[in-house]
């Protein structure tokens, strides 16, 4: 069951530092889904594209969906409809399917360019290196129906505060260099989206504009929630 009073409390951390709340609902049910809801949030985020898809068919159409999991390129064209922001741009090639499908439904989508500052190899992201490389050669710049809105990261899984602290702080100074080089005409570009349950107080602090909270709001996740909702 959802934690209202959790949500409460982090909302007004959140509003303190001017950022935005995101309430990751993956494998939660439509009926927990819908309580935070009643509650005043209207920013959920799923990592799976099967079960988004479901959760937007079935929840108030109000709700900004934000797809904030790892995003196979042939699966863009289930959510491109009305996703509102896309969290997990981590490839020149994904950039370029979701700007295809925006293209299909005469849609400009939203998208961060995920970065890769953790200690762990198995986590997704473009190298500080490569994302240079890429704006260098305005390698994104064709891409007309994406809007590139900020950077997305995901720090170590660690129980080293300091290195948490270390990593968002180089996050943050790495957004604020590609945001003053390449997109300084580009308003837009805004959002610093780090921090999750166990650590966006510390993202906060270092300077995050986007917190992705699950568990702090729904508890821990289960392995199976819903037999109706795939995962």
């Amino acid at each position: 069951m959802a934690n209202i009073s959790a949500l409460q409390d982090i909302t007004k951390i959140a509003k303190a530092k001017n950022a935005v709340l995101v309430a990751v609902s993956k494998t939660k049910s439509v009926e927990e889904i819908k309580a935070v809801y009643d509650a005043g949030q209207y920013i959920f985020g799923e990592n799976k594209v099967q079960e988004l898809v479901l959760k937007y068919e079935l929840l108030p159409k109000d709700i900004q969906w934000h797809m904030v999991g790892n995003l196979q390129s042939n699966k863009v064209k289930y959510i491109a409809p009305f996703i509102t922001l896309i969290h997990s741009v981590d490839s020149l090639k994904l950039a370029i399917e979701i700007n295809k499908q925006a293209l299909k439904n005469n849609r400009i989508i939203d998208i961060l360019l995920e970065i890769h500052i953790a200690a762990e190899t198995n986590k997704s992201g473009f190298s500080e290196e490569e994302l240079i490389d890429h704006l260098d050669i305005k390698a994104f710049d064709a891409l007309k129906n994406i809007r590139i809105v900020g950077l997305m990261a995901m720090a170590t899984n660690t129980k080293s505060l300091v290195l948490i602290k270390n990593e968002f702080s180089g996050m943050k100074s790495f957004f604020d260099e590609i945001k003053s080089t390449y997109f300084s005409n580009s308003p837009e570009f805004n959002v610093l989206s780090m921090g999750m349950s166990g650590d966006y107080t510390i993202a906060l602090e270092e300077g995050s504009t986007m917190i992705r909270v699950g568990s702090a709001i729904f508890g821990e996740r289960e392995i199976i929630k819903n037999p109706n909702i795939p995962i």
